[in-house]
């Protein structure tokens, strides 16, 4: 059974990290967590490099905050177009081997069977619409609990991607294209963001998944937000 929190919009990105965090590390529930937009940040995995994943003028220059998350995965830049999408998930709540590929599976079906976006497929770590990457996704992985969280590109801008450097490991079918060819914005697939997550829900609650929203003032008292920290905060 999985617990409902969505964020209020526009919550900084750097927030939700320490109160993803908290939850991994010192709840046991399962949830799933959803909000859109965040103050313009760059969120690096736990072991990316900010001397090869990033241009550091276009940083400095633009001032923007660089977060070093707790959890793997690539780089990302986020803003106020970004659709952010957790779950958090205990092995005794869901049936889901604990590795990479059979969890960005069974989301991937959730998030298909939901959507009914033409096109929209897993390929390697990330979600596409064909062969262009709608969603980054970033993963972190114990014995008896999971968190995957995605970042869907509801929109973005072009120059914003240029703060990002093109990464010496590349997913196979990017076939070294640009981030502005590799990518695409799911507004263009004719729903207003809200919309999407009334479908999420709706579908959390035919699995049956779903079972109560929860309200933040209940979580923030949550411990243990220590990893999550700034490499660069303007």
């Amino acid at each position: 059974m999985f617990h409902f929190l969505e964020l209020p919009a526009q919550t900084p990105i750097f927030k939700r990290l320490q109160l993803e965090e908290a939850l991994l590390r010192s709840d046991e529930r399962s949830f799933c967590i959803v909000h859109f937009g965040s103050p313009r940040a760059i969120v690096m995995g736990i072991s990316g490099e900010p001397e090869t994943l990033l241009h550091k003028e276009k940083v400095e220059k633009e001032k923007l905050p660089v977060i070093r998350r707790f959890s793997g995965g690539g780089t990302v830049i986020v803003d106020e177009n970004t659709l952010f999408i957790t779950f958090i998930a205990a092995k005794k709540d869901l049936d889901v081997e604990p590795f990479p590929e059979p969890i960005l599976r069974w989301a991937a079906d959730l998030y298909k069977e939901a959507w009914k976006i033409p096109g929209f497929t897993l390929k390697e770590n990330d979600y596409c619409i064909e062969d262009r990457k709608c969603g980054g996704n970033a993963q972190y992985i114990r014995k008896d609990r999971w968190l995957l969280h995605t970042s869907f590109l509801w929109d973005f801008e072009e120059k914003n991607m240029e703060a990002l450097t093109l990464p010496q490991k590349q997913p196979h079918y990017r076939q070294k294209r640009s981030h502005t060819d590799f990518l695409c914005r799911l507004k263009g697939y004719g729903k207003h963001w809200s919309q999407w997550v009334e479908d999420l829900k709706k579908m959390l609650d035919v699995k049956p998944l779903y079972i109560s929203d929860l309200n933040l003032e209940e979580l923030e008292n949550g411990s243990h937000r220590k990893t999550t920290h700034f490499l660069f905060n303007g």
